[in-house]
């Protein structure tokens, strides 16, 4: 257990604290690329703090605070130029690098234009989402991660969940949940629901581990009837420190997404790209999103589908969870390895170096390590499962996805045939 003052230091976001200072150094997803396409301007929250992101007509993102260095008024309600974001209250206009470059009830006063700026952070566009930097100078390079860069047919869930982000990131290294919470309690949810839980997700688990590696930790498992030669042990899947954890299997492709808002909002996301083994080219003008469904009309939560649940478990611990009274076991030795990393990158920080998975250097593409025959279920199966008990199933383009996948599957068939 933690004592409650490291609880209160694991859990802050904000500026000016020690995990705030750590997570300003990293990118995140902060809007959909269609959002800025539909209106050029938007009031977005991140880290506690508001920001105004726009999206000039050349193409061009920036982001400021949003209260205006002038007179406080919303910057998110800005006139969007082609050389910056127009306060709407007196029209002074800040470009894309904070600089003042208007002022115009001040014309005659130019040094007092030079004097004003506002703390701009760095935007760029990837795989369909918009992404902001606004941390210190310089900033690192936007880490080009496999599934935003890859070849595949993708979408996006999303849901704003009324918790802390750490409570996400700990399940990411928490295996054992797996059969119990989608194995054994999906079960029971099917029989009272009448549908047939996926068994993949029920096998027992025989031996967990994790390792340190360049961008966070490596979770590994070995589940009854396999062994330490299936890619559950062999390869097994990366938290990617400080938010994001990479899955697959079947052909699918996904990073899930835990942005933490605010200290008690995260928006988690599932960025999934359906790339199976003979898989054709399908046209995709823009990256469709939906949200994914939390809470029934009785105000319950929705538990028949694999995120569902663990949506559940991570929101009804509270909107921070409570370790002060916990009793940590064998089987949460990956838990306290998160812990132990996070403290680590907050001294690494206070020292002024980079923390983990700091990227310095241009380049074209970051592949991660990830299974591909997760459970030992079989590639076919374990995507057409994942259509028909994971989130996906919420899709607007559902049909299309499975289509892919029955289409590369049945091509696979003939060929092994011929």
């Amino acid at each position: 257990m933690l004592t409650a003052e490291q609880n209160d230091e694991l859990t802050q976001v904000e500026p000016g604290t020690r995990m705030g200072e750590v997570l300003r150094r990293y990118w995140y997803p902060v809007a959909f690329t269609r959002e800025l396409e539909e209106f050029p301007v938007k009031r977005v929250e991140l880290l506690g703090e508001f920001f105004a992101l726009w999206r000039s007509p050349s193409g061009r993102y920036g982001i400021v605070p949003e209260p205006c260095p002038h007179r406080k008024a919303s910057m998110a309600y800005g006139v969007v130029e082609a050389n910056g974001l127009r306060c709407p209250y007196h029209g002074w206009v800040f470009d894309t690098d904070g600089a003042c470059t208007e002022q115009p009830a001040e014309k005659d006063n130019t040094n007092f234009q030079e004097r004003v700026r506002a703390t701009a952070g760095r935007v760029e566009e990837l795989g369909g989402l918009v992404w902001a930097y606004v941390g210190p100078a310089p900033a690192p390079e936007l880490p080009r991660f496999d599934t935003y860069v890859m070849e595949g047919f993708r979408d996006i869930g999303w849901a704003d969940l009324p918790c802390n982000y750490v409570q996400i990131m700990e399940n990411a290294v928490d295996p054992h949940h797996v059969e119990f919470l989608h194995g054994r309690y999906f079960e029971f949810v099917g029989r009272h629901e009448g549908f047939t839980a996926p068994a993949s997700f029920g096998k027992e688990h025989v031996r967990i581990g994790f390792d340190a590696f360049e961008w966070g930790i490596i979770k590994r498992r070995v589940l009854k009837g396999a062994t330490e030669e299936n890619d559950d042990w062999k390869v097994g899947h990366p938290l990617v420190f400080p938010y994001n954890m990479r899955v697959g299997g079947g052909g699918i492709h996904q990073m899930q997404i835990r942005v933490p808002i605010n200290r008690t909002t995260t928006r988690f996301m599932l960025y999934t790209v359906h790339a199976p083994d003979g898989y054709e080219h399908v046209e995709q003008p823009q990256v469709p999103d939906y949200e994914i469904p939390v809470f029934d009309d009785r105000g319950r939560h929705v538990t028949n589908y694999v995120e569902g649940q663990d949506i559940m478990a991570w929101v009804t611990q509270g909107a921070i969870t409570d370790r002060t009274t916990e009793h940590l076991g064998r089987s949460d030795i990956g838990v306290a390895m998160l812990r132990r990393m996070f403290r680590e990158q907050m001294d690494v920080v206070e020292r002024g170096e980079d923390p983990l998975g700091t990227i310095r250097e241009q380049h074209d593409r970051i592949d991660l390590p990830c299974e591909k025959d997760k459970f030992h279920a079989g590639g076919a199966q374990f995507a057409l499962d994942f259509c028909d008990m994971g989130s996906t199933r919420f899709s607007p383009v559902l049909d299309t996805i499975k289509k892919i996948h029955i289409s590369a599957a049945d091509k696979i068939a003939a060929e092994r045939a011929g």
